[in-house]
């Protein structure tokens, strides 16, 4: 049992869904059209975490499929509710989950193998992927009413469909198994340090962690524009408030968002 205020306290386990992040926007979903009705239940919980064992339908980031063999890995979402959050502060949520998932994978090996986040929120091990974030935010106003925090996390998975071009898992990252129940535990106390840092407001310090801990941070990668389809050479330097990748290459410093660049490919040049 996590050792946590809020997150995990409710936890919905199932063996098999469709996807976790679409089952916990269906409690929201519920929760809103009963808002009304006397006898309506309350809305779930914050920290409520919807874990199943496998899904038929996971989703990564831009409608990518997540693949996981089942009762092998992490799966789940949890409800949160950071309405305290401006809109253009949203990116700070990412970089909060994001720094918890390195934060727990960081502590189970020995620093033999770096653990960076590549941007925007996968987590890396060496030069392959492991885990990865898919953040759903409902707005009201100004502020997030409610985030659903999806995670997938590789943890004993040895094999893997030959069309993914870099997937890892803790066991074979790490050499050895993991106690998926012990797991998941470590993650929900590291997501709450991290999302109660985030509340407390201390966006600086969440960035400068962020930023310290990128993917190929300060080394000449080759860079590739989804527009023009042009190929470049640059440095990742950071990234800006609002969550864009800050890039340096030859015509000077340049920002990207999430779906204009695809990032971190070697220089073999």
């Amino acid at each position: 049992m996590a050792n946590t205020l809020f997150i995990g306290k409710v936890y919905l386990r199932f063996d098999e869904l469709s996807s976790t992040n679409d089952y916990a926007a269906e409690l929201l979903a519920a929760a809103v059209f009963q808002a009304g009705n006397s006898n309506s239940k309350s809305k779930p919980a914050e920290g409520t975490v919807i874990r199943a064992d496998t899904q038929s339908a996971g989703r990564g980031q831009f409608g990518s499929r997540w693949e996981s063999a089942a009762g092998k890995n992490l799966t789940f979402s949890v409800i949160l509710y950071p309405d305290w959050l401006h809109i253009r502060s949203q990116f700070q949520l990412s970089m909060a989950v994001a720094l918890a998932l390195h934060d727990t994978v960081n502590s189970l090996q020995p620093n033999s193998v770096p653990v960076r986040i590549k941007w925007p929120n996968d987590l890396y091990i060496g030069d392959r992927k492991t885990a990865g974030i898919l953040i759903q935010n409902s707005i009201s106003g100004t502020a997030i009413q409610s985030a659903i925090v999806g995670i997938g996390l590789n943890v004993n998975q040895l094999e893997f469909d030959a069309a993914l071009p870099n997937p890892t898992s803790l066991a074979l990252a790490f050499g050895r198994d993991f106690n998926l129940e012990e797991l998941d535990g470590l993650l929900f106390e590291r997501l709450e340090q991290r999302y109660l840092q985030l509340k407390a407001g201390r966006y600086d310090a969440i960035q400068s962690a962020y930023e310290a801990l990128l993917y190929r941070r300060g080394v000449e990668s080759i860079f590739r524009e989804t527009a023009t389809d042009q190929v470049f050479a640059g440095i990742i330097l950071g990234v800006t408030d609002s969550g864009q990748l800050r890039v340096l290459t030859e015509r000077g410093e340049r920002t990207f968002g999430v779906k204009e660049i695809i990032t971190g490919m070697r220089n073999e040049g």
